[in-house]
């Protein structure tokens, strides 16, 4: 059976852990981050969060009704840090890229964090308040309901996929990062054109594009594609 969540204010009166700390949802989010960071998805754990916060695994229930519901929580704190000081300018391309960029950056800065969320629906706050933002920014656009849907559809799916693509290649061990990139000109450099004209021809771009992310140019692809489904201005 699931354990019942204590709410927030009832936790702030209880004691501090041994350490002297109270406990938050916030302070455990964060103690999760690190521990992602240093050992990875698996080494999230109970007992190694509890070992981290001085404080019983058992304690941390009285939060989180389990380990699934605090990725969830992590999930929807990197799409805090992403909202965190944004605000629309009014300018309905600008502001969707804004958004974009802002999400896979605060992603991509905690890659493990990023591999165990991006893919996940979390229906806090945070995740509400980025849909709302995005859904109000076309609407006020001027594009159309049908069309709203589908545009915020394809940006917020293709935001989240480089995400993860790009923060499971920052989760690899350096050397194996180095590795990947050194293809770029250990292979497709020196291949002839006799047998890859193609690559041969483009290897100078590719080694220099390649190792970086494709997001920012995949976002502004989108944008121009969503430009083409606004209604024309009405006509005086």
């Amino acid at each position: 059976m699931a354990k019942q969540v204590v709410p927030e204010e009832k936790r702030r009166r209880r004691r501090p852990t041994r350490s002297g700390t109270v406990l938050s949802e916030r302070l455990i989010v964060e103690a999760a981050l690190r521990l992602l960071r240093e050992h990875g998805s698996t080494g999230l754990t109970a007992r190694r969060l509890g070992l981290a916060l001085d404080c019983d695994p058992s304690t941390l229930y009285r939060y989180f009704r389990g380990m699934d519901d605090l990725t969830l929580a992590i999930g929807d704190a990197l799409i805090g840090q992403a909202l965190r000081g944004w605000g629309p300018t009014g300018e309905w391309r600008a502001d969707l890229r804004a958004i974009g960029l802002r999400i896979h950056a605060a992603y991509v800065a905690h890659p493990q964090a990023a591999q165990l969320t991006a893919s996940r629906v979390t229906g806090r706050a945070n995740e509400l308040a980025a849909d709302e933002a995005v859904l109000d920014v076309l609407r006020r656009a001027g594009f159309p309901l049908p069309e709203t849907v589908r545009v915020y559809h394809a940006f917020i799916d293709q935001t989240l996929a480089f995400a993860a693509l790009d923060a499971a290649s920052l989760a690899l061990p350096r050397a194996a990062q180095r590795a990947d990139d050194a293809v770029w000109h250990s292979t497709y450099a020196r291949l002839p054109a006799a047998t890859h004209p193609r690559i041969a021809e483009a290897a100078p771009l590719l080694s220099t594009r390649m190792p970086t992310s494709a997001y920012p140019t995949a976002l502004d692809m989108l944008l121009d594609s969503a430009a083409t489904l606004l209604p024309p201005p009405p006509t005086t």
